[in-house]
């Protein structure tokens, strides 16, 4: 009887140390009270409510003139004479710069477009001297020239991979993609030290490049409040706040100071 009495108790111990076993489980697959909430996806964007932002960058001041480049370096390029093209201006107008929405977008995300940019060297400059892409969107690179090139973007510290990658006269296209946002990203020829451009990388299809005439347009905006940012290599950086609404088409006019 003593060993039964003794066996029943053993079974009854491990019964109860397996229901709290099991409770303990239960616990602990329990959500925490104090977790954070998974984020909103973000708001999509209808098509027939899109606004557009489009204006103008002026040049207060006198533009410097063009400096004469000696390409005689390399027989090539363009008979061995060339013109900078830092600051683009006519009739106060200023080319090259990059426009784009800094902020107010949230958390909204953006998938890379499937077309790809290009960038073409043509009579030892780039073409264009400002380039505007999505993280994550392929750069073609073309050498429309009958000599060799060499593209080193050079980006600050942390942020994109930097390459330095010869290309053939005539060669065949390479393919580049940059990972991170970053307005603007360098980049030069170590063959022909005139050689510069600037890409600028952003997280949405919001920017444009302003032109000859100083115009710009951004196309595809959902009803807000936005932060534009207008950049130029040598000049510096413009800030403007715009609120659009449904359909609504907006303006906005940047001005830079000519330096001295």
């Amino acid at each position: 009887m003593n060993r039964k009495k003794s066996l029943a108790l053993m079974a009854l111990c491990s019964l109860v140390l397996l229901l709290a076993l099991a409770g303990c489980s239960k616990k602990e697959e329990a959500p925490s009270e104090t977790a954070a909430p998974m984020a909103a996806p973000a708001t999509p964007i209808d098509p027939a409510t899109v606004a557009t932002v489009t204006g103008s960058i002026k040049l207060e001041g006198t533009a410097p003139k063009p400096r004469k480049l000696d390409m005689s370096q390399d027989p090539a390029c363009s008979g061995g004479m060339g013109m900078t093209e830092a600051v683009v201006s006519q009739g106060g107008n200023l080319a090259n710069v990059f426009v784009y929405v800094k902020e107010g977008l949230g958390d909204r995300t953006f998938a890379a477009p499937t077309e790809s940019a290009t960038l073409d060297q043509h009579g030892c400059h780039y073409v264009p001297h400002v380039l505007g892409v999505m993280t994550g969107q392929t750069v073609k690179i073309l050498n429309s020239d009958p000599t060799t090139h060499n593209i080193h973007p050079s980006p600050k510290p942390g942020m994109n991979r930097e390459w330095n990658e010869s290309q053939a006269p005539k060669g065949a296209p390479l393919e580049k993609t940059f990972a991170r946002e970053e307005v603007l990203l360098p980049v030069k020829c170590n063959q022909h030290p005139w050689m510069k451009m600037y890409i600028g990388v952003v997280k949405s299809p919001f920017f444009s490049v302003s032109g000859k005439d100083g115009k710009f347009t951004i196309t595809g905006l959902p009803p807000g409040k936005y932060t534009l940012a207008a950049v130029h290599e040598t000049l510096g950086e413009q800030t403007m706040q715009v609120e659009v609404g449904a359909k609504e088409s907006k303006t906005a006019e940047f001005s830079f100071k000519a330096a001295q």
